[in-house]
């Protein structure tokens, strides 16, 4: 059984930084694609960043210089570190597993950015 698991979110205030981590099981995670979507209250989701294996990474240019995700192959897990945070980064985060062939989603997990 697939699982990924979201963690780290939380409530912060304006420029404050949050690391957010995605732990995956029953995926040979090594070969898989790994992104993080975020979706804000109202809206669609949307791609923030992703990493391939190897470890090229990719961002929407809005996040870039701000996010940075990464991952270790070893522990199974990626990671966005998120800085200076506005409350336009409120939204709900999540992680995917993709390969050429099957596309995982994990529950998500909440961030939001308030004084």
């Amino acid at each position: 059984q697939v699982q990924l698991v979201e963690s780290g979110g939380g409530l912060v205030q304006p420029g404050g930084s949050l690391r957010l981590s995605c732990t995956a099981s029953g995926i040979r995670f090594s070969v898989y694609t790994m992104g993080w979507y975020r979706q804000p209250p109202g809206k669609q989701r949307e791609l923030v960043a992703s990493i391939i294996s190897g470890g090229s990474t990719d961002y929407v240019d809005s996040m870039k210089g701000r996010f940075t995700i990464s991952r270790d192959d070893a522990l199974n897990t990626v990671y966005l570190q998120m800085n200076n945070l506005t409350p336009e980064d409120t939204a709900i985060y999540y992680c995917r597993a993709g390969s050429y062939d099957s596309d995982y989603w994990g529950q998500g997990t909440q961030v939001t950015v308030s004084s």
